[in-house]
């Protein structure tokens, strides 16, 4: 794809804040302390990028799925972690009210969620139900003006420091699997809402993730989203934009993890040359760029699809989340092999890519349920 003109000024914006903003003084304290950093995110908000895909008559800029892939990719590329303080809000936090919240909901939720004033995070994901989203036990009942919410979610992106929450709940328990769960935006300073203790992960670090635990919280029914017991299908189509964005993300992480390959190449010398003439190198060189721009094609092509409104963009942004997810991670697999063992070393940019690439073929589904989302399109009557 080439991107017209007003994209194209997007990405070199997107990339000039990323180089610039994103110091490695910022980067070094993000994955050697795992706090969340407010103040780079106020700044994101100040150019518009927390509200870059809300539409303008919520405070955001409106902007389509392409301007968001690029601004996750160009990110990512410099900081996958950083690539995710502007996903949320454009994705699995205001994408729930953008697809069925009411315009009473929109008006009150999303202008401080575009100005990264509030924070609303994503829980579906279960102790026994990740994957199979579908088995539920969060339980919402209704009790007058309120619901009761009851149950636990877990691995939250963003819910110490969140605001309030996107919870998906079983409000008909007659009802089997998906269906019978309704969605709710549920206050996290509300009675009985307590978190569990911020986990110690792998990569991401920096933008923290615990349970969320409800024991009787009540919910007032002017906070259910949507209509009552239809919230799964809501959560599946907010996972297709959250996927494009994270296939972006993938491409960013094999984009920046590739541009360090190549640097490192030329300028590391063995056996009287740089290790760049070395056939076995300048082909690992050439198979990672291929991946990078077979991925990055398939991303802008689910956008355009998502932009258009396309019945095939359920497919193609599975498709997109698969390929991207693993070539991100054989892309820095390779980065860190041409490293050497400088590669095994946090001082250097690949160590941490490495770490952080690994999760993207888990986070928002995994690589073998896009396999499912993918096989089963291909296979429908």
């Amino acid at each position: 794809m080439i991107l017209d003109e007003k994209h194209a000024m997007l990405q070199k914006l997107y990339r000039q804040f990323a180089e610039t903003e994103f110091t490695k003084e910022l980067l070094d304290d993000l994955d050697e302390t795992g706090e969340f950093h407010r103040e780079i995110l106020e700044k994101m908000a100040r150019y518009g990028f927390t509200g870059v895909k809300i539409p303008v008559e919520y405070g955001g800029s409106g902007g389509d799925y392409l301007a968001y892939a690029l601004l996750i990719e160009e990110f990512a590329r410099v900081s996958p972690v950083l690539s995710v303080y502007v996903n949320t809000s454009n994705s699995l936090g205001g994408g729930p009210l953008m697809l069925a919240g009411s315009e009473e909901q929109k008006q009150r939720f999303l202008p401080p969620v575009a100005k990264a004033e509030k924070i609303i995070v994503f829980a579906l994901t279960e102790p026994g139900a990740g994957s199979d989203a579908g088995g539920t036990t969060t339980t919402a009942i209704q009790d007058g003006d309120d619901f009761i919410l009851n149950g636990r979610k877990t691995f939250i992106s963003g819910a110490p420091m969140a605001d309030d929450c996107i919870v998906f709940a079983k409000t008909d328990t007659s009802q089997k699997g998906s269906r019978g769960i309704s969605m709710f935006i549920m206050d996290m300073k509300s009675e009985g809402v307590s978190l569990g203790k911020p986990e110690k992960k792998m990569g991401i670090k920096g933008y923290p993730t615990c349970d969320v635990v409800m024991e009787d919280v009540r919910v007032p029914k002017d906070r259910l989203v949507g209509p009552l017991h239809k919230g799964f299908q809501y959560a599946m189509k907010t996972l297709d934009g959250g996927r494009l964005g994270m296939a972006a993300q993938g491409v960013g992480i094999a984009q920046g993890c590739l541009e360090e390959a190549v640097k490192y190449a030329k300028e590391r010398r063995q056996f009287g040359r740089p290790i760049a003439q070395f056939q076995a190198i300048a082909f690992m060189l050439a198979d990672m760029a291929t991946e990078v721009e077979a991925a990055r094609q398939l991303v802008y092509h689910a956008a355009e699809l998502m932009d258009a409104h396309s019945d095939e963009a359920t497919m193609a942004c599975s498709i997109a989340k698969y390929y991207a997810a693993e070539a991100a991670n054989r892309v820095a697999y390779k980065a860190v092999q041409i490293h050497g063992g400088y590669g095994f070393i946090n001082e250097y940019k690949v160590e941490r890519m490495y770490r952080d690439a690994r999760i993207v073929p888990i986070y928002e589904g995994t690589s073998q349920v896009q396999q499912l989302v993918i096989s089963g399109k291909l296979l429908k009557d």
